[in-house]
């Protein structure tokens, strides 16, 4: 992104979509996670796996914009002086981040949509299952549960390089997306 050498910092609305989305997407990874390892019986897990679906499209609607946002306003160059393969990996695991906002909500709803159920978004509006796809059911599972595991890694990933910023490196890279400070 050419814009990408013009920022020093996130901006507020930048800070706000990050911490918004991060909170979303580590509660709904928890959540599902959960749903998947609980043991809950069929009837316990129905109400909370049809919650866990309408706020995945409210994640997506929300982080479609969050994505969108971030590309229009490029990113910051790295602080510091990091070496070739550390801002390699840093760029990877933030396109990964940010495919994942997109992927994980899209592919738990086409997963439901393509076994022929409908979701309902809280009383608010229901998308509708068009029938039963097995083939696009079974390819968006699998989406979904491998791209919960890299999400996973990739969360940690990025937590250790904040951290590792700030605290072998000591520089601003972490405070630039909690105040906004680049100093």
């Amino acid at each position: 992104m050419s814009k990408a050498n013009n920022l020093d910092t996130y901006d507020a609305v930048s800070r706000l979509n990050h911490w918004i989305v991060a909170i979303a997407m580590i509660g709904m990874l928890g959540f599902g996670l959960y749903l998947e390892n609980s043991g809950l019986d069929r009837r316990t897990l129905f109400p909370l796996l049809q919650i866990h679906k309408a706020l995945g499209v409210l994640v997506l609607i929300y982080g479609t914009w969050r994505v969108g946002y971030r590309l229009m306003q490029g990113f910051p160059a790295p602080l510091g002086n990091i070496s070739a393969w550390q801002e390699v990996a840093a760029k990877a695991v933030h396109w990964i981040l940010l495919a994942s906002i997109i992927v994980m909500p899209l592919s738990g709803l086409v997963m439901s949509l393509a076994g022929g159920h409908d979701v309902g978004v809280f009383g608010l509006f229901t998308i509708s299952s068009q029938g039963e796809f097995p083939a696009i059911n079974s390819a968006a599972s699998v989406a979904h549960g491998l791209g919960g595991k890299i999400l996973l890694f990739t969360i940690v990933l990025h937590i250790l390089g904040a951290l590792k910023h700030r605290i072998i490196d000591r520089d601003a890279t972490l405070s630039r997306m909690v105040t906004g400070s680049a100093d």
